[in-house]
């Protein structure tokens, strides 16, 4: 009764005041119905494979073999065919750990934080964004286990007898991120099957209706024997959001922890306090960048424009920005607290980076990775500035090319902070730099296309949005609709814009 009562005052307070309708773009377009949905997505496993997916995952694979092979003659033949040699002993394998590793947050911020906010807009894009946490987390994984030389001995990482009684040093970071990255995947892989369980059942459902008795039998396994029950709804629900509560904290320390492999230690240029914070925020400014970058191909080449669409790529445009603003923070910050300091070595390193010296450094003023630094700078600071404005927000083409440069901009933040901390020490004596070899350029390059070879077959052999959340958010926003609560659907658009679609789309 009182909530009755409240809805009538709250309607008569509307009628009278009269607010503005700012216009707001849809979550669903065109008022997409239960069975389109489904079709829509599910068709996209069931239907014929299209020749785009047949050339990009050719080659994908091709390149990422190179991955295989770059590991096997490293193996083999040892560490020293990286371009590493003293004093840069880290380079460019902690700095492609370090960017996967920051690549894999947007998809759990996405996932958890945002559904534990009840934020509607994650919806469309919370399964591709999990799936790419996990495939980052697979290339990173990659460098930290061959980085020490002697790879058979990387199950010493780990706090498990052996024969030799050698205990870990569990005040060592680089321990610290055995476990944070060990638990950040397999929370982040449990999150993931568990929110496809009840889309795995429907394929299977469909496959079996379509007398496919083996891919029926393949889905199903996976699907766990679910049927939509309640009880099966209400258990899902409730591990659903306790693996969101999990997740959250691990999107704060992961990163964080990775941080402190530098940020411990007593090397000019790492031993900062900010490192936590700017780490932290530079992982989900990468991550989103990443998803974007995905996304918008996606969705155009398997026409999901209707369920990804333009308010889900601005609010992760906006998400950008914010987190872009925080990076370009931390970067002022370090080089004020460099020259605040008055410690004339750290001052040293950060005046090496962007290559502008004063007073008698001038003589050392040429930095020979100034220009990535720069780089770094326009990428990550100067260029999320676009979206202050709706047309870098709303132009697909615009907010891809630039989600493209900020991942280049942070793969060179993390080559600039390794690095430059490293190649010039305290004895000019032993100045020396770092030049990649074409081992690491292989490594990198397969890592990459390794990464799209995964997702590529996941977008082929698994729903790339949820269904059952979709159809949950078309449903809710069809009943605020039917009660004047948010106009989210208007008839007049809905006729409009459904004369401008294909019969395919009709369909």
């Amino acid at each position: 009764m009182a909530h009755v009562e409240h809805a009538a005052s709250r309607a008569a307070i509307l009628s009278e005041v009269k607010p503005a309708v700012l216009p707001r773009a849809v979550l669903v377009e065109h008022g997409r119905s239960f069975s389109w949905i489904t079709d829509k997505i599910c068709g996209i496993i069931e239907g014929k494979t299209p020749a785009w997916w047949w050339w990009c995952f050719g080659v994908a694979a091709f390149i990422a073999s190179f991955t295989v092979c770059g590991l096997t003659y490293l193996v083999s033949t040892g560490v020293g065919v990286w371009g590493h040699a003293n004093p840069v002993n880290w380079a460019w394998d902690i700095v492609n750990f370090v960017f996967w590793i920051g690549i894999g947050h947007a998809g759990t911020l996405i996932s958890a934080i945002l559904c534990l906010l009840r934020q509607k807009w994650r919806t469309s894009i919370n399964r591709a964004a999990e799936a790419m946490t996990i495939f980052a987390v697979v290339c990173a994984a990659i460098f930290p286990v061959f980085h020490v030389g002697r790879v058979w001995y990387a199950w010493y990482l780990f706090p498990i007898p052996n024969s030799n009684w050698i205990w870990q040093n569990f005040r060592s970071p680089l321990e610290w991120d055995v476990f944070a990255v060990s638990t950040y995947g397999t929370v982040s892989v449990l999150f993931w099957y568990v929110g496809l369980l009840p889309d795995l059942a429907v394929l299977r459902d469909r496959f079996f209706a379509a007398g496919n008795k083996f891919r029926s039998f393949l889905y199903g396994l996976f699907a766990l024997g679910w049927r939509g029950s309640n009880r099966h709804w209400s258990n899902y629900e409730m591990a659903y959001m306790i693996l969101a509560g999990v997740s959250t904290p691990l999107v704060l320390s992961v990163h964080t922890i990775v941080s402190f492999d530098f940020a411990v230690s007593i090397l000019p240029g790492w031993h900062t306090t900010i490192f936590p914070p700017y780490f932290v925020a530079g992982a989900v400014f990468s991550g989103f960048a990443m998803v974007v970058t995905l996304l918008v191909p996606a969705r155009r080449f398997m026409n999901l424009k209707s369920l990804v669409t333009i308010r889900h790529l601005e609010a992760m445009c906006k998400i950008m920005l914010v987190t872009g603003l925080i990076v370009a923070y931390g970067y002022a910050l370090e080089h004020f607290v460099a020259w605040y300091s008055g410690n004339k070595y750290e001052y040293f390193v950060f005046a090496n980076r962007r290559g502008i010296f004063v007073g008698s450094e001038k003589a050392a003023a040429n930095s020979p990775y100034m220009p990535i630094f720069w780089l770094m700078v326009f990428c990550n600071c100067i260029l999320p500035n676009i979206f202050w404005f709706r047309f870098g927000r709303t132009n697909v083409y615009v907010m891809w090319v630039a989600a493209i440069l900020i991942n280049v901009g942070m793969w060179c933040e993390r080559f600039v902070i390794v690095v430059t901390s490293l190649h010039r020490d305290f004895l000019p004596s032993s100045w020396a730099i770092y030049k990649p070899t074409w081992v690491d350029l292989t490594l990198f390059a397969g890592t990459i296309c390794f990464f799209g070879t995964l997702f590529l077959l996941f977008l082929k052999f698994l729903p790339a949005v949820a269904v059952q959340e979709v159809k949950e958010l078309r449903h809710a926003l069809q009943h605020a609709h039917e009660h004047h609560e948010i106009p989210y659907f208007s008839q007049e658009l809905v006729h409009a814009t459904e004369l401008e679609l294909g019969e395919e789309d009709k369909r």
